[in-house]
């Protein structure tokens, strides 16, 4: 995998943990944050506690899958990403209106993300 798909990976990784993360377990939950988060190797995730890197590495593999599960079904990550130019778009449009009618399509778009 080329250097531009493990980063694209790694997003999408990190996406979908952002939206379904209560859903692990509290274990996959905690190698997710280590790995993906902190940056923290398998090595050094094993060394904390104590289990082999193949133990730390098979529940990570198994949170990707996971999530991956839960985004098949759910479909969050996929709705956020396109809902976002659209939002975009309307903020675009606000621009191009008189200032109190732009002014209250900007704070309703901005309603809009703080739900996401």
């Amino acid at each position: 995998m080329t250097e531009e798909g493990v980063l694209q990976k790694t997003n999408r990784i990190n996406l979908l943990f952002d939206f379904y993360e209560r859903l692990l377990t509290e274990k996959q939950q905690t190698f997710m944050k280590h790995y993906f988060h902190d940056d923290y190797s398998l090595g050094e995730i094993a060394s904390e506690f104590n289990i082999s890197r193949q133990a730390v590495y098979e529940h990570i593999k198994r949170a990707e899958s996971v999530l991956e599960e839960y985004e098949s079904k759910l479909r969050l990550l996929d709705k956020y990403e396109k809902r976002q130019p659209l939002l975009q778009s309307l903020t675009a449009l606000a621009g191009e209106l008189p200032s109190g009618q732009s002014e209250a399509l900007v704070t309703l778009v901005d309603r809009l993300q703080a739900i996401d």
